[in-house]
């Protein structure tokens, strides 16, 4: 009896990645390894009542986006059937977001997605990467804008910069973010926001500030200890975790951490009337990309401001 023909594949538009400059292979992924990927479904086809939306340019509820500008139903069925046929598990669908998380196997994943993933290194940072192009079979290519977390690379970095201290007196604090004198030629958020004009009677009340950070952490202390310096109300301030994603603080200010407690606190010094929440994910493509529609479509703390300042070059 002839074996049944494999079902044919396309290959996934714009999904080509290259090896990145100077990184070093170690060797193949373990195909046992459980792997975690987002996959970004097209958006439900075009209505007259979508249409008519776009030209009113008012404001949606998340509800209404999601009807109007969400996936098909239909479109996350048939991707969970592809998931099932492959051996993965679905640990997310979501409409509004248009997104399906999977995880699995590596060899599952590679096998679904058509390539080959190894592991890398690049100075002091491994990762797990993949060269070329992904492919799907025909039933599901057509669903699909493009498939993020097989290659778990680090994509941004803080940007975050430190003014040089003086030479010391011997009264610096020991730990955490020391405070920059007049003299320093620094500013604080409170004096930028009055440079700018900004509305001093008002302080965000009602309204929800998230922050995307993919890395570091804040204490509790220091936020605290910063606000009181400033004698301002220490705002509310919540992480969220995306993906596995934490408040891990180093405690080093050189770390990523900076980058987070100057995030939070300028947003806090500015705002303190503000809820802020901080969205904590993994410095992945998955990661950046979760993290950005989880705050977008949160129901729960609903910001309705995203701050991002961690970055890179479009070369990247």
């Amino acid at each position: 009896m002839p074996s049944p023909k494999s079902p044919k594949r396309q290959t996934l538009p714009k999904s080509h990645k290259n090896a990145l400059k100077g990184a070093s292979l170690i060797g193949a992924v373990n195909p046992e390894q459980t792997i975690e990927v987002t996959i970004r479904i097209r958006p439900r086809p075009a209505t007259a009542a979508a249409t008519k939306a776009r030209a009113a340019g008012k404001p949606l509820t998340h509800t209404q986006f999601a009807e109007l500008f969400g996936a098909d139903p239909a479109d996350i069925a048939r991707l969970e059937d592809f998931a099932h046929r492959h051996g993965l598990t679905v640990l997310e669908a979501s409409v509004a977001e248009r997104k399906l998380r999977l995880s699995g196997p590596a060899a599952a994943m590679q096998a679904a997605f058509g390539t080959t993933l190894n592991n890398y290194s690049i100075g002091a940072v491994e990762y797990r990467g993949r060269t070329g192009t992904l492919s799907v079979t025909d039933d599901v290519h057509s669903l699909i804008e493009a498939v993020f977390g097989l290659d778990n690379r680090p994509q941004v970095r803080p940007h975050f910069r430190f003014h040089p201290h003086k030479q010391p007196t011997g009264n610096e604090p020991k730990a955490g973010l020391r405070p920059r004198a007049a003299t320093d030629g620094s500013f604080t958020p409170l004096e930028v926001a009055k440079l700018y004009q900004f509305p001093a009677k008002l302080d965000g009340t009602g309204q929800t500030i998230a922050i995307i950070e993919l890395g570091g952490g804040y204490t509790n202390t220091d936020l605290k200890n910063y606000f009181a310096g400033l004698k301002v109300t220490e705002p509310q301030v919540t992480a969220v975790s995306v993906d596995g994603g934490k408040n891990a603080p180093a405690g080093d200010p050189n770390s990523a951490d900076g980058e987070v407690m100057l995030d939070i606190e300028v947003a806090g010094a500015v705002a303190p009337g503000a809820r802020i929440a901080v969205y904590f994910t993994p410095n992945t493509d998955s990661g950046f990309i979760d993290a950005v529609t989880a705050a977008v479509h949160d129901t729960v703390r609903n910001p309705s401001v995203v701050s991002i300042s961690w970055g890179s070059a479009e070369s990247d």
